[in-house]
């Protein structure tokens, strides 16, 4: 009996293709891994294609602070807009698939909101990337579009953690009617989270395969419920100075109007974000084509220091790092550990609301910039 699904070889070759079923679960995650655009961005989001990047492979999860890992989600995902995407694999075979896999999921997503530090997540996608010897602003860019600012990126990312907005997916070669209730019952109740089922069916004949993608769990009430998705906003200097005087005060915005002076007198190029909610400012270093982001100032009314990000010459020299984490170190107020080095943190603009405070952060950023120069 005919699946209904076809190959077209030639002008005088169709042929039928019939179900098949993946080798092993393995099978099937590593396919998803090496395709990501298997999760079918463009049913999820029709308006908006979702694009994706594979952050890690069974990612760990902890259940306490600082805690070892209690279970491991098989895939984390992020799109375009920095939603972390937790994917979960289980073939039809599997009687998990029915309800266990649901406690499963939820459990990993309560969870990985609160104890998934962001600085974990970028560490292990730029150690991956070093290890294939790729840049990763380059592989976001070229995963996730050529818009994407890497440091704005991962500040999103860490946004929408905190406010719980991740999206849960299951995929399996048959969704069982069961899950998929459950599955659009969620996705109707749940804001911001998201809770999606994906059927990937195999197909095969005459040595060929074809996969056909379904997404389950986009009723029109859940569609509804979750409205439109917030549009990119390309900030701008007016619009900076707006957000942090109405949020936190004339001396936020001061800070505000000193770095950007102090990046003028220096020549230096600034940047702009395009979060949807959170503007951002910084400075932007370029030598022999390469581009160095340390520093940038958030609406969120703080000021990031790059550490992790700046982990390539001559700053992949942990010594020249440490360096910078002393100057801004001699910040009264700020006590950064050594770890730092490897991360990425922040400093409250309340503390550098005084003009020593201040003067010491942009001193360090000059001896970042002259070894920069020297280099």
């Amino acid at each position: 009996m005919s699946s209904g699904v076809f190959v077209l070889r030639d002008a005088q070759t169709l042929i039928p293709m019939q179900p098949s079923n993946f080798a092993s679960e393995e099978d099937f995650q590593r396919l998803l891994a090496n395709f990501p655009a298997l999760l079918a961005g463009e049913r999820i989001d029709p308006k908006v294609p979702r694009r994706w990047i594979l952050i890690s492979r069974e990612k760990s999860i902890p259940s306490e602070e600082n805690g070892a890992a209690r279970w491991s989600v098989d895939h984390l995902f992020l799109d375009q807009d920095g939603v972390p995407t937790l994917v979960e694999v289980k073939r039809s075979t599997d009687t998990r698939i029915r309800r266990e896999v649901v406690g499963q999921m939820l459990d990993y997503a309560a969870n990985c909101v609160v104890y998934w530090p962001i600085e974990e997540l970028r560490l292990k996608f730029e150690v991956d990337c070093a290890e294939r010897g790729e840049d990763p602003s380059e592989a976001i860019e070229r995963a996730l579009g050529p818009e994407r600012d890497a440091a704005a990126f991962w500040e999103q990312v860490k946004t929408n953690l905190r406010a719980g907005k991740v999206r849960m997916l299951f995929v399996a070669d048959q969704i069982p009617t069961e899950l998929r209730r459950i599955v659009e019952f969620l996705n109707e109740q749940m804001d911001p989270a998201e809770v999606l089922a994906l059927e990937l069916r195999q197909f095969e004949g005459e040595g060929l395969k074809t996969l056909v993608p379904m997404v389950y769990g986009q009723t029109q009430e859940a569609r509804q419920n979750k409205g439109v998705a917030t549009p990119q906003r390309q900030w701008d200097l007016p619009a900076i100075y707006e957000e942090l005087k109405q949020k936190f005060g004339i001396g936020a915005f001061d800070v505000a109007v000193k770095t950007k002076e102090w990046m003028d007198a220096n020549g230096i190029n600034t940047w702009f974000g395009k979060g949807s909610k959170i503007g951002s400012m910084g400075p932007e270093f370029v030598r022999e084509g390469e581009r160095f982001y340390p520093a940038f100032l958030s609406t969120d009314g703080r000021v990031w220091i790059n550490f992790n990000y700046l982990r390539k010459p001559p700053f992949d020299d942990e010594n020249k790092r440490r360096e910078l984490l002393r100057r801004i170190n001699e910040i009264d107020g700020v006590d950064m550990p050594d770890s730092t080095i490897n991360s990425n943190r922040s400093i409250p603009l309340a503390i550098l609301s005084g003009d020593t405070a201040l003067r010491k952060l942009l001193s360090a950023l000059d001896w970042f910039k002259d070894e920069l120069r020297r280099s």
